[in-house]
């Protein structure tokens, strides 16, 4: 029943999520962490849920992630305009600075730093589904996972506000103002794949439904094929790698067109990502929530608005016009449905299309430099 509650929860979360509005502005991730989390401590999940709670959290990352990444076209990538691509490499780079900064400054001030530098990486990369499948990948413990995601949720909505309020002003300062950054042949681009609820209309149609399930049990014959080939590297490094190996494999198999063009396989995904959310939340102890622990809280807004800064830096050195570093910007710290809102507020849908190209590949590559940096820093002590 457990199981069965955590895999049909997400269902009515995201019917809500399409019948109220206002139920949606919360957004689905929000409501399965806060419903999560109050289950897990009202003292009605039953003895011996924990290995279940593992399992299924687990499980629910290595399958999402190849869904999330089978509808990606790497070839648009090269029609990436120059400046959009070099603000999307700059602000990566900005994240890995911080990242690795705040591991030093934190040594000593809070237990193993070098996870939260690999999940600042990943996240500001990224978006959730890095988060979460790096912390499957380095056995982060949940309670410090909900209280990660938590400061990063509360603080990313004041570095929204910002964008869309006074951030133009700030940077046009010492920034040039946009032209146009994103080349297009148009008659050869792909729809962008969306998180908002709108786009599961139609997920259990004729036409839409058997694909999808082809789609669903070719990602878990990638993790099958991913969880083999991890069971031959070493115990301490094996998790990691069965993570990056499906994500290789994930984005191999977008290269095949028949893959690339099934219906719904992103949606799928963070459907699975919703019930990770549910799961994880259960996990949580509250009291580790409601206990502000300052050093994570002050490296998250260091890690959110020192990368901006750094980044607007970069972009001022090379040039890049200000809409295009906010818009990159937005795409990499808070992922790719909140481009829409940030252009909105710019007033200048161009830059849309370039923020959701660079937020998308962010979560290509953001599991590989999350990981990678956590085990450098790791290995540095």
């Amino acid at each position: 029943m457990l199981i069965a509650f955590y895999i049909l929860f997400p269902v009515l979360v995201i019917f809500l999520c399409y019948r109220f509005p206002a139920v949606n502005k919360i957004g689905a991730v929000v409501i399965c962490y806060i419903v999560g989390i109050t289950l897990g401590n009202i003292g009605v999940l039953p003895d011996g849920s924990e290995q279940v709670q593992a399992t299924v959290s687990e499980s629910a990352v290595a399958l999402a992630l190849p869904l999330l990444l089978f509808s990606m076209d790497v070839k648009r990538w090269k029609r990436l305009a120059g400046p959009a691509l070099l603000s999307m490499l700059l602000g990566t780079a900005a994240i890995i600075v911080i990242a690795v900064a705040g591991f030093f400054i934190m040594t000593g001030m809070t237990e193993n730093p070098w996870q939260l530098s690999g999940m600042a990486v990943g996240v500001y990369t990224g978006g959730t589904p890095n988060l979460a499948a790096i912390k499957t990948a380095l056995h982060i413990d949940s309670g410090r996972f909900i209280v990660v995601h938590t400061y990063d949720t509360v603080i990313s909505i004041i570095f929204i506000i910002f964008c869309i309020t006074i951030a133009r002003r700030v940077f046009l300062t010492y920034l040039p103002p946009f032209r146009n950054a994103f080349v297009s042949d148009g008659a050869h681009d792909e729809p962008v794949e969306k998180e908002d609820v709108d786009s599961y209309a139609g997920i259990l149609s004729r036409a839409v439904a058997p694909p999808l399930t082809a789609a669903l049990l070719l990602s878990a014959g990638i993790v099958g094929v991913s969880v083999m080939a991890g069971s031959f590297i070493p115990p301490e490094y094996g998790t990691s790698a069965i993570i990056l190996l499906i994500t290789t494999l994930g984005i191999a198999a977008s290269l095949v067109p028949s893959i690339r063009h099934i219906g719904k396989t992103f949606q799928l995904g963070m459907y699975i990502i919703y019930i990770f959310c549910l799961v994880v939340g259960s996990m949580a102890n509250y009291r580790v929530i409601v206990n502000i622990d300052a050093v994570i809280m002050v490296f998250i807004i260091i890690a959110i608005f020192g990368t901006m800064f750094l980044h607007s830096l970069l972009c001022r050195f090379f040039n890049i016009d200000t809409d295009t570093f906010i818009i990159t910007s937005t795409s990499l710290i808070c992922s790719p449905p909140f481009v829409p809102v940030v252009a909105s507020g710019l007033k200048n849908k161009e830059i849309i299309l370039s923020g959701l190209t660079t937020g998308i590949i962010g979560y290509a590559v953001g599991n590989y430099l999350g990981i990678s940096v956590a085990l450098l820093l790791k290995n540095w002590t």
